[in-house]
């Protein structure tokens, strides 16, 4: 099966079917020998419970758990893949260039400031490196280092006069958008993914302080700003997905599994939590995440 999975099931079912495939072949979620699911915290019997269910649904394998550096970077490049399988696929509705790339293992390359509307953070971080004192004033406050970054290409003039003669050499002529505004090829940034395989209260506040960084320091559109985690516990998760002003949404990279496991296994506020953060439009899953890229 590839990324652009067919079959007689739509395109992200099958995409979706594909990334739990991987999750479980490459032993991101696993079973360890003595009973305890990758994804669940060793000291905690609730979280135990729920993931051994979830990952018991997902099929998951009995084999020793591997390094959480390495099962997140995994992690980072499975979501970026079931994205390249499924919204590039929507060019009736959102055409355009699209890339979706997992950066999170080489955080010296592919950061926002090679992107619109982020492109002079690179001047500002050569000023921060040749001057200690702009160091020491501005800390890391513009430094945002992503896991994915989906982006697009700008559209050359042949592209936007297609149907319809929309520009010209009068007007239009400070949008990035448009490829012939610049002397070099131009990416636009169109979200940064946070992924967190598992999730701690630092880890929120992280997602958080990245999502603020991202806010302030654009100078033009927000693009999307999205966490992806496999977290089994509720609460966890509502410490990222609760409340609204830097992160657009939490997906769930199971969420019908987590709900099945959370009823199954899960504590009456856990389950009141779950419905709450889904009712509320706080938390969707994974197969939501493509369409709502088109926006």
């Amino acid at each position: 099966m590839t990324e652009n999975a067919h079959s007689d099931k739509s395109i992200i079912t099958a995409n979706r079917e594909l990334f739990h495939q991987k999750l479980v072949l490459q032993g991101i979620v696993s079973i360890s020998p003595a009973g305890v699911a990758s994804n669940a915290d060793s000291n905690s019997n609730a979280s135990k419970k729920i993931a051994l269910h979830m990952a018991r649904s997902l099929g998951a394998e009995t084999k020793a758990k591997m390094k959480g550096q390495s099962s997140g970077s995994l992690f980072e490049e499975a979501v970026a893949s079931f994205i390249r399988g499924t919204f590039p696929l929507l060019q009736s509705v959102r055409p355009g260039d699209w890339k979706a790339e997992a950066v999170g293992s080489s955080r010296r390359g592919g950061h926002v400031e090679n992107y619109e509307p982020y492109c002079h953070l690179a001047d500002l971080a050569q000023a921060v490196g040749e001057t200690p004192e702009l160091a020491a004033a501005l800390g890391n406050s513009y430094t945002i280092s992503p896991d994915i970054l989906v982006t697009r290409t700008a559209i050359d003039d042949d592209a936007l006069n297609r149907e319809h003669a929309m520009v010209d050499s009068l007007s239009g002529l400070a949008s990035p958008f448009r490829a012939a505004n610049s002397d070099k090829p131009v990416e636009i940034l169109h979200a940064v993914i946070s992924c967190k395989l598992t999730m701690r209260s630092d880890r929120a506040q992280n997602t958080r302080a990245e999502a603020l960084n991202l806010i302030r320091n654009r100078k033009g559109r927000s693009p999307h700003i999205i966490a992806v985690t496999a977290e089994p516990m509720l609460s966890r998760i509502s410490s990222l997905a609760l409340g609204t002003g830097d992160i657009d949404m939490v997906y769930h990279a199971a969420l019908p599994e987590l709900r099945a496991a959370v009823a199954a296994e899960g504590s009456e506020e856990a389950n009141e939590l779950l419905k709450m953060l889904t009712s509320g439009n706080r938390l969707r899953d994974i197969s939501d995440l493509p369409l709502d890229l088109i926006g």
